[in-house]
């Protein structure tokens, strides 16, 4: 493993010559005067890092899933593939991991709502929407006001921003180029918004 930091007009001319454009236009858009390049045997790629001192120290890691992704979120740019995995530095460590993975799915949100009477998500209406019974929604109003109650007892002031945003407020914050097949896209005319991805205060700067 090999990591060293190369001039930003050398990293364009490698990568350039490796047949590499997507790595090239994400250089040309760093502001930076040097990019740090990662070697492994033959295969070379940017990275920050952190990493570790020796990839044969990784004794355990397994693929856990793979989603198309348009390139730095744009619909209009070609489709890539995005590949999700994991890796430990033993094989048991791997195991407990993929069992609390497991554990969790038996757990999640979506399966135990419906049975409990508190929730469903219907898939004719979209995928994440969720639609809140009698039960459920007086749960989830009780925990409401108690987050409130308790964030203004100590000190705190309730605020609300916009579910909605200009793509570009996303693409600023890393989301949209990250994140994009899960995201909300709407077009309209020549713009483009996003519904908010997280559930903290859209990424601006404002003052009151």
């Amino acid at each position: 493993m090999c990591i060293r930091d190369r001039p930003r007009d050398e990293a364009i001319a490698l990568f350039e010559k490796a047949g590499q454009p997507f790595k090239v236009e994400l250089i040309r858009d760093l502001d930076v005067e040097t990019v740090s390049i990662y070697r492994l045997g033959a295969f070379t790629d940017l990275c920050a890092g952190p990493h570790v001192p020796d990839i044969r120290m990784a004794k355990g890691f397994k693929l856990l899933s793979a989603a198309g992704a348009y390139w730095r979120g744009d619909e209009h740019r070609e489709m890539l593939q995005r590949i999700y995995g994991t890796a430990f530095f033993t094989a048991a460590d791997l195991e407990t991991d993929l069992s609390r993975r497991e554990e969790a799915k038996r757990r999640d949100h979506r399966v135990l709502g419906p049975q409990l009477g508190l929730f469903d998500i219907k898939e004719d209406a979209g995928g994440g929407l969720v639609f809140w019974f009698p039960k459920g929604y007086l749960l989830r109003e009780t925990i409401e006001n108690y987050w409130k109650d308790e964030h203004r007892r100590r000190g705190y002031d309730v605020i609300l921003t916009p579910h909605i945003a200009r793509s570009e407020l996303w693409r600023t914050s890393g989301h949209l180029d990250f994140y994009s097949e899960n995201m909300f896209i709407i077009n309209d005319d020549e713009q483009q918004f996003v519904l908010k991805p997280m559930n903290c205060p859209a990424p601006v700067s404002y003052t009151h």
